[in-house]
């Protein structure tokens, strides 16, 4: 892109903020910094996050100690094959004293939902998520309560060729911003966790932000300038998913059953302002598009059986999707 283009060139006020999270968490997690960067992005934003991987990777860890750094509520909620929606969203209860139901609310009434191991809960679970997820908002019994804001889902899920796991419906997958693939430490971090971890001590957090602090953000990364250009970027990146042929890449059509909607374009668009407010920039260049695309892209793009066959995954199609696809 053009270094004449006048960009605006002050940074964002919230920096110290996010810095102040940052380094509250760095206390107690070791390594995973992508991790912690996106679950950042999706805080920042409003956009719920889907955190994949096996079992003892500090998935649950991070995303409690990230709602320990803000001022504000949290709850987690441990899916099960014989948990209930009502243990989610929460129930009428008759009052004997009263002789009237009320309201009993659930645990999703917090800021930060901790969704842990969700698709370890059958179908009618996952469901019940749908409306607090995308409406911010719940009934019960015929009356509709708003969410309070920030609201937010971070939910953790083992690899669902493990045993006691149920495939996420796709409607649900879609409604997570990003997907993270959490991977191993190295041995040099694996190492320092064992110093840190294995006396048995909590190591203390303390409150970095408000919840006032974190809307304050997302006002300023709504804001970010996003050149014409870079949003042609994401348009033609997404497009490419839905007709490869358009990049350059007829041979991956048979391998795509469905490709990303424009739910994807926008998630694209706001994941990659606050990756550029993560930096202290207050614009948005082509490699913050290129470095959370894969994170967006990969749980919204459905491969066919015959990508299967030939050992194909949807993270290979969005790579090869994203070399053809020209960055400005």
């Amino acid at each position: 892109m053009s270094a004449a283009l006048p960009f605006p060139s002050t940074p964002p006020a919230g920096s110290a903020t996010i810095q102040a999270i940052l380094d509250q968490v760095s206390r107690r997690v070791v390594g995973q910094e992508a991790m912690v960067e996106r679950l950042l992005i999706g805080l920042l934003t409003g956009g719920h996050v889907l955190l994949e991987g096996v079992p003892g990777l500090a998935k649950t860890l991070t995303v409690r100690t990230l709602a320990e750094t803000i001022r504000t509520s949290f709850q987690r909620i441990q899916f099960t094959p014989d948990l209930l929606p009502a243990d989610v969203l929460g129930t009428q209860v008759f009052d004997q004293a009263t002789g009237e139901f009320r309201i009993k609310r659930g645990p999703i009434f917090a800021n930060i939902v901790l969704a842990d191991e969700i698709n370890r809960a059958p179908a009618k679970v996952q469901a019940a998520l749908l409306e607090a997820m995308q409406e911010k908002q719940v009934t019960i019994g015929g009356q509709t309560f708003v969410l309070a804001e920030p609201f937010l889902v971070l939910a953790t899920q083992n690899p669902i060729e493990q045993e006691g796991t149920y495939p996420l419906p796709e409607a649900q997958v879609d409604r997570f911003m990003l997907k993270l693939r959490v991977g191993y430490p190295t041995r040099a971090e694996e190492k320092e966790i064992m110093r840190r971890m294995s006396g048995g001590d909590t190591i203390p957090i303390e409150a970095a932000a408000t919840p006032q602090a974190i809307l304050l953000a997302r006002r300023e990364i709504a804001a970010l300038h996003l050149d014409e250009r870079i949003m042609d970027y994401i348009v033609d990146l997404v497009h490419a998913t839905r007709t490869p042929a358009d990049a350059g890449q007829p041979q991956l059509g048979a391998l795509i059953e469905y490709g990303a909607s424009p739910r994807a374009t926008i998630a694209l668009a706001q994941a990659a302002r606050a990756f550029a407010y993560l930096r202290g920039r207050a614009y948005v260049v082509p490699d913050d598009v290129k470095a959370i695309a894969p994170d967006v892209l990969r749980h919204r793009v459905m491969t066919s059986f015959e990508a299967e066959a030939q050992g194909v995954s949807s993270d290979d199609v969005v790579t090869r999707l994203m070399a053809a696809v020209p960055a400005p």
